[in-house]
Formats: structure tokens, sequence, C-alpha cells
């Protein structure tokens, strides 16, 4: 069954083409959504990449980061009426596995929805002040006043908001790999529930939210493996980014059970981009 790869880009298009060629098989289809901001042009894409349109001005931490994946799902669920999964990736992830292997690992995982996720709550994810007071990331001088003074009442009255319709808050990585029924029963809950997508509107990294509330308040949730496997390395003195990954990480990497690794850069990675090129390879061979 054919597996899509939806990846999110905004720079460095040699690095994103070389991402679309490592996916080229008879059996994946590659779509790329382009940043709004993004000076790469559409043109100099690789030809087998479909492009996501409308393309979204993407901000970090705001609703739009959810909202460029949303768009490309409805589109993908138009254009693509049978296949197995949608993996989300990042022009800078990295394939660990061959082509062949990583078929034969989608088979395996068939059944299952990869979204590492926990519920938010003390003693599991203890995030809620990601969702009890409001954020907003961007905006104009007037929304952050607002946000501000709104969160300001909400500690003098030690209230905390409470997501609507009665969703229980769930979250995790922003990387997933999800089914078309469920993506397709996502869309749907979000079409049917304007008030929780409201919400989700004034949260911190919405897109590390919106899709594992959907997906557990669903009638999936017994099919998530929370796993999605990804190498992701963050750093040890805290950061609201990944560390991008260099040569010293390659042995974490390999004894690792990833399918992809991320982040990488193709100047900060130079050297580790070709171990792990040849690692790769050396295990289509094997």
């Amino acid at each position: 069954m054919k597996q899509v790869f939806l990846i999110g880009a905004h720079k460095d298009v040699g690095q994103l083409n070389a991402l679309v060629e490592a996916l080229c098989d008879p059996d994946f289809l590659v779509y790329v959504h382009l940043d709004s901001k993004s000076t790469i042009d559409p043109a100099t894409l690789h030809p087998a990449a479909h492009l996501v349109s409308p393309r979204i001005d993407v901000r970090w931490g705001s609703y739009a980061q959810a909202e460029a994946s949303l768009v490309a799902l409805r589109q993908i669920l138009r254009e693509q009426p049978d296949f197995d999964k949608v993996t989300l990736l990042s022009a800078q992830d990295f394939p660990l596995l061959p082509n062949a292997l990583l078929k034969r690992e989608m088979a395996r995982l068939q059944g299952h929805e990869l979204l590492e996720n926990a519920a938010i709550r003390p003693g599991a994810w203890n995030v809620g002040f990601r969702y009890q007071f409001f954020h907003r990331e961007g905006g104009g001088q007037i929304e952050r006043v607002a946000c501000a003074l709104a969160n300001r009442v909400l500690r003098l009255t030690g209230r905390r908001r409470r997501m609507p319709d009665g969703f229980v808050p769930h979250g995790g990585s922003a990387w997933w790999a999800l089914s078309r029924d469920c993506i397709a029963e996502v869309l749907r809950l979000i079409d049917t529930h304007p008030r929780v997508v409201r919400f989700l509107h004034s949260v911190q990294c919405v897109d590390e939210m919106l899709f594992h509330t959907f997906v557990m308040n669903s009638r999936f949730a017994g099919r998530v493996l929370s796993d999605n496997y990804r190498y992701v390395q963050w750093p040890e003195q805290g950061s609201r980014n990944p560390k991008v990954l260099d040569a010293g990480d390659f042995e974490r990497i390999r004894a690792s059970n990833a399918h992809f690794c991320r982040k990488l850069d193709s100047q900060a990675s130079a050297e580790l981009l070709p171990r792990l090129q040849q690692w790769k390879e050396s295990r289509a061979a094997a």
C-alpha cells in the first residue's frame, strides 16, 4: 500500500530536494508545504514533489503550524483515494532506512497510529500552562496586551481555562504518522467542534497538542502507538529547538530504532550526512 510523506519546508532547496529524491519510490508519494515567506522558487522543487496549496505563513508556536498541516492533509485526501499513512516530516529530516526496509517497517506497523503521546496533567505530561492560559505567538500589540490582561485575571482569581466540548487534552512530539482513516476522522472532528478549534488558536505550541488531542478523543485512540520512530536530540541545558545533529551523534543515531532523524543542516551536519548515507546504503545491501 502507498505511503505519503508530507514535508514542511522554508529554506535550503538543495537539502529539501535531496530528501524528496531519497523518498522516490513507486510506492511513495511526497507532498511539500512551502512556508509562504520562503524564498524557494516552487519551479526549482524536485519534479516528484506535489506542492501544497495554499501556502501558509508559518510562525513558530502559532496555530499556523498546525494549519499548514491541515491544509495539506485536506489536499492529500482529495487527491489520493488509497494509501496507508501520511508521515509528517521537515526538510531537515533524514531517512535512516532504505526504501525497501522502510516499506517493510510501515507494513509491520499498519493498523497503528504512530503518535508520541501523553495526557496533559500532573503525573503525566505536566504542561497544563500551555492551554490553561492564553498564548499568542505573533499578532499585534493589542492581542498581546489582551492575552496578558486575561492571564492576569486568571491568576488573580485562581481560575484556569478548560478545553471545551469535554475534550481531554493530550500532547507530544509534533512529528507523527497517521492512517488515512484516522486523518479523515481528525478532520471531521475539527469541522464539527469549532469551539475546540477556536480554543486551540490560543494555546502554546499547538502542533504538539492538536493532533494528539483529536486522535485521543476519537475512536482511533486504541490504535495509538506512542512512538514516532524519530531520533531527536534535545540540548541538555534546555531549548525550544532540538539540537542540530553532527558527527558526534552518529553512534546514538545508529543505536536507535528510528526511521528518521532530525534536525540536520546541510552545512552544520556536513560531516554527519555522508556517514548516515553510507550506513543507510550498507543496510540496503545487508
